[in-house]
């Protein structure tokens, strides 16, 4: 998550965060099974070579090489930062070991259906910046053609549940 909820950082910079994405997996290699690139959010679902537990090194390198290669916000004060820190990101970060096949469906979903969730788009296909475009390619999301393209509950700003279907 970037340092600043409301920032389109990543999508600002998403060839930067691209780049990086390519680095750290050259360095230190993972499958990404899906991804999302929200403007001040990232969700991914990775996938690390057996006996590799990693996870921590991987991003450490991700927010590096994102870090250096984008300036930093012109009002940070150093102050708030500590060493090292440009003020990008968030400090902490959320780590999930995927349990079994109902987890990775639930997560595989969130995922995908994030933009929406967020009230960017009215349908996860019409974001851009996510693995649901390979997804659809191979068969593995399926668009639910029948809740038509402008599903959003009355009444809410947000959907609180995109009615999508993961093959």
């Amino acid at each position: 998550r970037a340092a600043r909820r409301g920032d389109d950082l990543f999508t600002r910079h998403i060839d930067v965060l691209r780049q990086a994405m390519r680095k750290t997996r050259a360095t230190y290699p993972f499958v990404i099974d899906e991804i999302v690139v929200l403007p001040d959010v990232i969700h991914t679902l990775w996938t690390l070579p057996d006996g590799d537990a990693e996870f921590s090194r991987r991003i450490r390198m991700l927010k590096s090489l994102f870090s250096r290669a984008v300036p930093a916000p012109e009002d940070t004060t150093a102050l708030r930062l500590r060493p090292g820190e440009k003020g990008l990101w968030q400090r902490r970060f959320w780590e999930h070991r995927i349990r079994d096949a109902d987890d990775l469906a639930a997560h595989r979903q969130m995922i995908l259906c994030a933009p929406v969730q967020a009230g960017l788009v009215n349908r996860p296909e019409f974001w851009p910046h996510s693995s649901i475009h390979r997804a659809i390619a191979r068969g593995t999301y399926v668009p639910d053609l029948s809740v038509g393209a402008a599903y959003r509950p009355s009444g809410l700003g947000r959907t609180t549940r995109a009615p999508y279907r993961v093959a």
